[in-house]
């Protein structure tokens, strides 16, 4: 496997590729990987020629200096599971190589057609632009054929699809289902960051949403949402940031179950300083 530092290095591997026509997956990640990440490389395995994956913190789309220094990195680990499973070369630069100064200290402009005023966007300005600055940099430098994104991060595949769409990229962006471990809860690389006894508290996050799905025909958009945030703020040490249920096409709030034919849960939960993110199906 290949383990690359440099823009020119990167660049010099895609063309060779390119020169023998290979197909090639891509998946971004921020490292620290899990089965879910996994799971998304096994799939670009499986359907290309080769596998790229990008292990890079990105440094634009941290809106918390102290979210940024604590996310957890761990690129030996994450180089040896990669190879484990296939995966062809990763990319992992420092920011410095990654970023012109120019574009490390400017907000990154782009048309969200208002994909990112609501949910994350709200809770965190500046996010997404920090998202698509990196993934659209990355799309043009690996010039994948198809490039992988979990379901867990349900807003930002969204506005990764919009800006293919806008920017006119020739990928295929592939969702994948969220992976869950066996208590329910989505993996996540946040996860290491919890105790023993939190990670069996936030299950409950998974538990509460998955138990509306069985009688939200039953009740009012409105009062599913509030009772979901009642559910889940009883157990001490979850805290719901924002819980929306939204059209998931738009990620518009609906008010009525009959506004969508696509109707999906999504919710924010602090688990102590940990913030956890998931999402639930409704129809």
């Amino acid at each position: 496997m290949n383990l690359i530092k440099s823009i020119a290095e990167l660049e010099q591997y895609i063309s060779a590729l390119k020169a023998e026509n290979k197909t090639i997956g891509f998946v971004p990640t921020m490292g620290a990987l899990h089965d879910g990440h996994l799971q998304l490389v096994r799939r670009a395995v499986a359907e290309n020629d080769v596998a790229v994956v990008s292990v890079f913190v990105n440094p634009t789309q941290f809106n918390d200096k102290n979210d940024l220094a604590k996310y957890p990195r761990t690129l030996e680990a994450d180089a040896a599971l990669l190879e484990s499973v296939g995966c062809a070369a990763v990319f992992a630069p420092v920011a410095e190589e990654f970023y012109t100064e120019e574009e490390l200290n400017t907000t990154f402009q782009f048309d969200f057609a208002g994909l990112d005023e609501v949910m994350e966007g709200k809770f965190r300005p500046g996010h997404f632009n920090g998202v698509v600055q990196v993934v659209s940099k990355l799309f043009r430098l690996v010039k994948p054929n198809r490039a992988y994104f979990g379901e867990k991060d349900f807003q930002q595949l969204a506005i990764i699809r919009h800006m293919v769409r806008s920017m006119q990229f020739d990928i295929e962006i592939v969702g994948c289902p969220i992976v869950r471990e066996e208590s329910g809860l989505a993996r996540s690389s946040r996860n290491t960051l919890l105790t023993e006894d939190q990670r069996a508290l936030a299950a409950n996050i998974h538990a509460v949403l998955k138990e509306s799905t069985s009688f939200y025909s039953m009740t009012t958009v409105k009062e599913l949402h509030d009772a979901t945030i009642a559910a889940i703020n009883r157990h001490e040490g979850l805290e719901v940031e924002y819980y929306d249920i939204v059209n998931g096409d738009t990620l518009q709030s609906i008010e009525k179950w009959d506004d969508a034919d696509y109707v999906v849960g999504c919710i924010t939960v602090y688990c102590g300083s940990v913030r956890l993110i998931d999402n639930i199906r409704f129809k």
